[in-house]
């Protein structure tokens, strides 16, 4: 992995930080290390997200605060609450439970019809009820997904998410060959909106049905387009379609929206997968 600024800030298996000891380091982006931590006195495992040294600002700091205020009052079973935001040792720690893996480790093998519906629908639940609340995610990936052992999935770095895109310039690939990820075009130039949510949304459950991801310029009809239509009912296709519109307004407008259209058509879709399994 090549180093970045921060390197020397990273932290050590078996290294301290308060009352957590550090096991490994599961992540790292633009923004912070993630590292999988034992806290010693709970006894259980945790995730601690940390901003790297040089993004943490006193502007930056004062936003997150506010954001996490409005964070911690989310109470949804498809949202990770929040453990934790403090410093420890000098260091802004943001703590969440432990997942048994994220929604990209479960997207390396083949899923069922009948799960893939369901990881859908509670991936889209929980935007929506962060938006019935005013709150837009931003970072809507399968990496910010985590795997609870009851088949549960809940969204992580609620507010997290938002705080990192002012820290960090995100650009948006514009070569017409390369990808711009789960990030809606319109938020790549730095205009998100609860409508960008929706289009993240509607990538995630393309890959989930597909096994392909949608790439700039986002022309309909995708790759894996032959495995979506055999697959899926049209009136299912056509609200993932919409999700995918390159224009915000012909999308939905929201998470709430996208689940009450998908909720309509999830029965028939059931039933049109169940007659025409091989």
């Amino acid at each position: 992995m090549s180093k970045t600024r921060g390197d020397s800030s990273q932290l050590r298996a078996r290294q301290r930080l308060g009352k957590y000891r550090i096991e490994r380091r599961l992540a790292q982006g633009g923004f912070a290390y993630v590292y999988q931590a034992l806290d010693t006195i709970e006894g259980v495992r945790v995730a601690l997200k940390m901003p790297h040294q040089y993004n943490v600002t006193a502007s930056m700091l004062d936003t997150f605060q506010r954001e996490a205020r409005l964070v911690a009052k989310l109470d949804h079973p498809n949202i990770l609450p929040l453990k934790d935001a403090s410093f420890i040792d000098g260091r802004f720690v943001i703590t969440c439970r432990l997942g048994e893996r994220t929604l990209a480790d479960r997207l390396k093998n083949r899923i069922a019809f009948d799960t893939a519906l369901q990881l859908i629908e509670q991936m889209i639940d929980g935007v929506a009820y962060a938006h019935r609340n005013k709150i837009i995610h931003c970072d809507i990936k399968p990496e910010n997904m985590i795997l609870l052992s009851d088949g549960r999935l809940q969204l992580m770095d609620f507010g997290i998410a938002k705080v990192a895109q002012r820290t960090i310039v995100k650009t948006m690939i514009a070569s017409g060959s390369g990808t711009v990820g789960y990030m809606a075009p319109e938020q790549a130039m730095g205009r998100p909106s609860a409508r960008s949510d929706v289009f993240s949304l509607g990538l995630i459950a393309y890959k989930i049905l597909t096994g392909h991801l949608p790439e700039w310029p986002f022309d309909w009809p995708h790759s894996g387009y032959a495995t979506l239509k055999r697959k899926v009912h049209p009136d299912l296709i056509a609200v993932i379609r919409r999700s995918l519109e390159m224009r915000p307004i012909h999308r939905y407008r929201d998470a709430i929206d996208l689940l009450k259209a998908f909720r309509v058509v999830k029965a028939r879709s059931l039933k049109f997968a169940h007659r025409h399994r091989p």
